[in-house]
């Protein structure tokens, strides 16, 4: 017959019985486990924790994919905040800020990734991080401003009026999309409209001092933008010409090198947002 003490003690040791390796098909809840192969925990014998040694095997798998790539001379890196098109490849869900930059600024005549950054930083919230679409370009889509306002309907929300001059300065502004051409000179737009330009240097933006309203206005035979002493930026019906100067809405210089500049070419962007599923 036990004694009390042994019978104190069996129990003890029954409550704590070594904890054995969790099941080969266990799940969590948890997203983040479930990304963990269930193969991973088939060695039952070893005494570690399955999870710490599945940590361990990704961080070693991290470690030779990020070398590897680092290895790689033949990539090419679009600035330190943009993903390559090698890494947007690897992940699950690729950033679309950082696709637009890779996937779109080769089709444009003037976007560069500093410029990028610059406008992509400014845009409103609503369409940070949606995907760059180029609703139109004299060099596709002919030589016209009626062309334009019609392509500006393919997409709703803000868009980017991107130009430049033939002494290389690029220029443009926000509008609101689709564009509404009215039949007298009526101002439209909102307090996120801005202008900006590249003749000063780097990227420089120019957003509504509070002057007035005169963020931008649509005819059949012009677009332009800003007003209170002279338009910041105006295009005629051909897309050939164009006019720049100080104005009161955005406190800006001129945003060419002269203020009667030829057109170098006219594209206007649009942002959708992209879809996980296809």
């Amino acid at each position: 017959m036990r004694s009390p003490d042994e019978s104190d003690s069996d129990k003890h040791d029954n409550q704590f019985k070594p904890i054995q390796s969790l099941p080969k098909r266990w799940k969590s809840k948890d997203y983040s486990w479930q990304q963990i192969p269930v193969d991973t925990y088939d060695d039952a014998n070893d005494d570690s924790d399955p999870l710490e040694q599945r940590f361990e095997q990704e961080s070693v798998k991290n470690r030779e994919v990020s070398n590897t790539r680092g290895d790689n001379k033949d990539q090419v890196s679009v600035g330190r905040s943009s993903s390559s098109s090698e890494v947007s490849d690897d992940v699950s869900e690729p950033n679309t800020s950082m696709n637009a930059t890779i996937d779109h600024t080769i089709d444009s005549s003037f976007i560069f990734p500093e410029l990028y950054q610059c406008l992509q930083s400014s845009i409103p919230n609503i369409v940070k991080g949606c995907r760059w679409v180029l609703l139109y370009s004299t060099l596709r889509h002919g030589i016209s401003l009626r062309t334009l306002i019609r392509k500006s309907s393919d997409l709703s929300g803000p868009c980017l009026l991107v130009t430049g001059d033939t002494k290389g300065a690029v220029f443009g502004g926000l509008l609101n999309g689709p564009l509404i051409p009215t039949p007298k000179r009526k101002y439209q737009g909102t307090y996120e409209t801005f202008v900006f330009t590249t003749l000063y240097g780097a990227p420089r933006l120019f957003r509504p001092t509070g002057a007035n309203r005169y963020y931008y206005m649509c005819l059949n035979d012009m677009l332009a933008l800003g007003g209170g002493g002279k338009f910041a930026l105006s295009l005629d019906e051909d897309l050939l010409t164009g006019t720049s100067g100080s104005c009161d809405t955005f406190g800006n210089q001129c945003l060419a090198h002269d203020e009667s500049f030829a057109v170098k070419n006219v594209e206007l962007w649009g942002f959708a947002h992209s879809s996980r599923y296809p």
